[in-house]
């Protein structure tokens, strides 16, 4: 076998995004039930997306699958020219974790049938019952366009502002925009830094359900200390600059204002004669406890009732849902929730019900549980993750099984109808499944352990209507996770051989390959989630995927053991090693670590605090100094900033006295790697612990990647970064080169 083939995993790895590209995805249903708007590449290594449409009359009517078809193409739409990307928008992606291009989101009316968003930060529309596009003449680059719910005009933001233009391509003008006081520190319409990183709110205005008003965001970050991101590889460029409100530092600070469509159209502040813009129309402000609640999570706003807040407390330990009377701006409590440790965030929460009533995620009697009015409508058997839709009589969720369920069904999150009459499961059998719904038609999204990529099912009243093509490429590659439990916490993990193994083999060296923090699940019944791992153990490794506590998806009790105490997330890592080696041909005198960014935290901890387990490791993007990190995730596990509890941070941190193993251990292997354009877990990171360990006379690797932000799209980069890898914990544990060269445990294509 030739090199080449050896390394057609990695370059097809890093070519297909991890064979994500061509996979639809981004689904919305038409409420009347007659078509599928979704996005997709046209291949499995095309990173351009377009908007398509399933038109379902026909499945309906029983002669077909239904017919797929373009409804925007991006070359089309751009004359063949590449795409131009303004800083906000590289900014939004970036938080988004957007690797892909052409059309990443879309937005559409209430009745699904005009959808509008960016392309190279211009604004166009999609009529997709005519199946026409235009573009719309507006000042750029736009950011987030949304249709108004009754289809007439267009919001969007750009330069600071959010405008609005008729869906006509007439009168556009500014909505809400920075008045003669105000300067570039103050933007309208946009999610801060802090919401779009760790809230999961991406947007800044939300339309009313009768197209009339929005609440519109105010940002204001003028108080937010400001960064330098610099690219030494291109001495002669400026420095970027950025506002990072690190842990107990300042936050932006968020007005919400409800802004009158009308008004802002007849008061002729659109733009001066001489091209300068006025501050928009009239707008009410939009009144809580912003001293006491300062962080706006979440903003839903239906027909079931008034606009509806949930407002956050800056430790998190309370919130408040609050009901927005749109005559006077003025807030009421709907309700109120408190948590000693903090308080989680749901996605598609809070709302309300058709009838009114307020839907909420709780925890309560030690469950994730759903909540419809006062009622508790799931218990201890499930652990509810997030609403996926609110119908007439149900609700759509996704949930995986609680502690007390009698099957934990390792790593599988499933879709339930929960109702006042019980809890029905839509999903079948293993896997890792979401939904979007609208009225009858549902559409079933299922990742399985045994086969790869994702398939895309349109159900109606529960029965198969359609699937959506996918054009992923396949792995060439087959994982083989052995899920299970391990320890006396019955840890989830997953654990890998080289293909072909057979017991006389012998013992393997050892690699743990987990993320290991909050908000991050590695150990999901899912095929493509251990392809790289599976590459990682065809090299002659066993690879140990584990989720200790603070990782979510088994309980409250589970996700906040960590809090003020993340070191827990290591003992979790060395309790499956041991308990697993009882059960799998584990060599525990070869054992290193890889990960990222909270993984490349973790990495970092094992070889620096556990040396006697650890023998190396490769740390990447890792968050060393934790004072460096922002607010909402730092002071929500550490329970406040750095001046608040200086020994909690100073005990987490791997660039204090605190943080270096006792002088006389011994020192391993570490390879740290990190993106100097990385605006999230910025390269002073790295560059703090290789002072540090320099300090300490402790030798290790620095891989600086140019250009090179959080995540790593790249195909050359993302390649060899698997090459690199792969080299490096083979020398540091004394593996000899041969096994990987002569292709014993290689996958050929």
């Amino acid at each position: 076998m030739t090199l080449r083939q050896q390394l057609s995993f990695p370059r097809r790895h890093a070519r297909t995004q991890r064979f994500t590209l061509g996979a639809p995805r981004a689904f919305t249903a038409s409420p009347d039930g007659a078509r599928v708007v979704f996005l997709r590449s046209s291949s499995g290594t095309d990173r351009v997306n377009s908007l398509w449409v399933l038109d379902l009359a026909d499945s309906a009517a029983g002669s077909g699958e239904g017919r797929e078809r373009i409804a925007a193409d991006p070359d089309v739409l751009l004359g063949g020219a590449a795409e131009r990307l303004s800083p906000e928008e590289r900014a939004r992606r970036e938080r988004s974790r957007e690797g892909s291009g052409g059309i990443v989101g879309y937005a559409l009316d209430g009745a699904g049938q005009l959808a509008a968003f960016a392309l190279s930060g211009r604004l166009f529309t999609a009529e997709l019952l005519a199946g026409t596009t235009r573009e719309l003449p507006v000042r750029g680059p736009v950011i987030d366009p949304r249709p108004s719910p009754d289809g007439r005009h267009v919001a969007y933001a750009a330069d600071g502002a959010l405008r609005v233009i008729g869906a006509d391509g007439e009168r556009d003008r500014v909505l809400a925009g920075r008045s003669a006081d105000e300067g570039e520190d103050i933007t309208y319409g946009l999610a801060e830094f802090i919401a779009a990183e760790e809230m999961g709110r991406t947007r800044g205005y939300w339309w009313s359900p009768e197209s009339d008003r929005l609440l519109v965001a105010r940002a204001d970050t003028t108080r937010v200390r400001r960064w330098w991101i610099s690219d030494p590889a291109h001495p002669e460029r400026e420095p970027v600059k950025v506002a990072y409100p690190a842990a107990g530092t300042p936050n932006a600070d968020v007005r919400l204002y409800l802004v009158d469509v009308e008004a802002a159209e007849g008061s002729g502040a659109a733009e001066g004669a001489d091209g300068a813009e006025g501050s928009g129309g009239a707008r009410t402000e939009v009144v809580w406890d912003r001293a006491r609640y300062p962080y706006l999570a979440r903003v839903h706003w239906s027909a079931a009732g008034a606009p509806l807040l949930l407002v956050q407390s800056r430790d998190q330990r309370g919130q408040l849902y609050l009901a927005v009377d749109t005559a006077t701006g003025a807030t009421r409590t709907v309700h109120r929730d408190e948590d000693p440790a903090w308080l989680e965030l749901f996605a598609g929460l809070p709302a309300w019900a058709p009838d009114g009533r307020l839907v909420r995620i709780a925890d309560e009697g030690g469950a994730r549980v759903l909540v419809v009015g006062d009622r508790p409508l799931t218990g201890p058997q499930l652990h509810v993750r997030a609403v996926l839709d609110i119908g007439e009589h149900d609700v759509l969720v996704s949930a995986s099984a609680g502690e007390e369920a009698a099957d934990p069904e390792i790593g599988e999150i499933h879709v339930y109808r929960v109702s006042e009459l019980g809890v029905e499961r839509l999903s079948e059998g293993a896997g890792v499944h979401s939904a979007v719904r609208s009225g009858e038609v549902t559409v079933l999204v299922s990742a399985r352990p045994d086969t790869p990529g994702t398939s895309a099912r349109v159900l109606k009243d529960g029965k198969r209507l359609a699937a959506v093509a996918s054009y992923a490429e396949q792995p060439a590659l087959t994982a083989r996770p052995r899920l299970t439990e391990a320890g006396t916490h019955r840890i989830p993990s997953a654990v890998l051989l080289p293909t072909g193994y057979q017991d006389s083999d012998g013992p393997l060296p050892v690699l743990l390959d987990p993320y290991g923090g909050p908000h991050g699940q590695r150990v999901v019944a899912a095929q493509n989630a251990y392809l790289s791992s599976q590459w990682f153990a065809d090299q002659g490794f066993a690879v140990i995927v584990a989720d200790g506590r603070g990782t979510p998806g088994r309980s409250p009790a589970w996700e906040k053991a960590v809090k003020q105490n993340l070191l827990l997330s290591l003992d979790d890592q060395i309790e499956a090693l041991h308990a697993l080696a009882e059960r799998f041909p584990l060599d525990l005198g070869r054992v290193a670590m890889r990960g990222w960014s909270f993984g490349g935290y973790l990495a970092g901890l094992a070889v620096l605090r556990r040396p006697d387990v650890f023998h190396a490791a490769v740390s990447g993007a890792p968050v060393t100094d934790l004072r460096l990190y922002d607010t909402h995730y730092q002071e929500r596990y550490f329970g406040g900033g750095p001046q608040d509890v200086p020994e909690v941070y100073a005990r987490h941190s791997l660039v204090t006295d605190d943080g270096l193993s006792a002088p006389e251990s011994p020192a391993r292997p570490l390879m740290i790697i990190h993106g100097l354009a990385d605006d999230n877990v910025v390269v002073a990171h790295t560059l703090r612990l290789s002072a540090a360990l320099l300090a300490a006379g402790r030798p290790h690797e620095v891989l600086p990647l140019t250009g090179v932000t959080h995540m790593t799209p790249q195909e050359e980069v993302a390649e060899n970064l698997l090459l690199l890898q792969v080299d490096f914990l083979k020398r540091s544990l004394g593996m000899s080169r041969a096994r990987a060269e002569d292709g014993d445990v290689q996958n050929p294509e």
